[in-house]
């Protein structure tokens, strides 16, 4: 794996780095590359992790998924695409809409509430200072309420500061996760660093 700062090697670390890459390999099989970006400070992967699960544990799966495929495509994030494309088709078993997202940013043949969540999260993600009442007001005209709403924000937000860390370090994608699409999808999720060669 390459990373633009030294590391520590799993094999030579302890203490909360090993208990934070031991947890990382049990998730995933292996170590992922993202692991080793929050080697340095695995007390901010621990924080990262309760605000994530925090956001995550409050709203629909896959209305999370789909909010952070958004961000994660409006941020250039590989990783996090391929990741949550990933989760979008595994644990929401829904594969017809994580193709759908993968090969057409607009959303054009996906559900009109399923688009309007992935726009906002778009706004979110690209600027969220152009977001205006109107555009709240079209989620929700959508069903969404307001506190659904604001958990688009917060999925969306958050996911800045992961896809940040990961890139401004020079962190790709597992080779093991581009495996787990075919060719076609795989160049559709490589929308910034390329995805690491086996």
């Amino acid at each position: 794996m390459t990373m633009f700062i030294d590391v520590p090697d799993e094999s030579t670390v302890s203490g909360d780095v090993a208990h934070w890459y031991q947890r990382q390999r049990e998730a995933w099989g292996y170590l992922p590359n993202y692991a080793a970006a929050f080697a340095t400070r695995p007390e901010v992967a621990e924080a990262w992790n309760t605000l994530n699960n925090a956001v995550r544990g409050n709203m629909d799966r896959r209305r999370f998924e789909l909010a952070t495929i958004a961000a994660a495509r409006a941020y250039r994030s590989t990783y996090c695409m391929a990741a949550h494309c990933k989760f979008l088709r595994d644990a929401c078993e829904d594969e017809a809409t994580m193709r759908a997202v993968a090969a057409d940013p607009t959303g054009a043949n996906i559900d009109a509430v399923d688009r309007a969540v992935m726009d906002f999260a778009t706004l979110v993600a690209r600027d969220a200072s152009s977001i205006t009442a109107d555009d709240v007001e079209e989620l929700r005209g959508h069903g969404l309420t307001d506190p659904e709403i604001a958990d688009v924000v917060f999925a969306a937000s958050a996911r800045g500061f992961f896809t940040k860390v990961l890139d401004a370090l020079g962190v790709q994608a597992d080779a093991q996760l581009g495996e787990v699409f075919d060719p076609e999808v795989r160049h559709q999720v490589t929308v910034g660093r390329p995805i690491a060669e086996a």
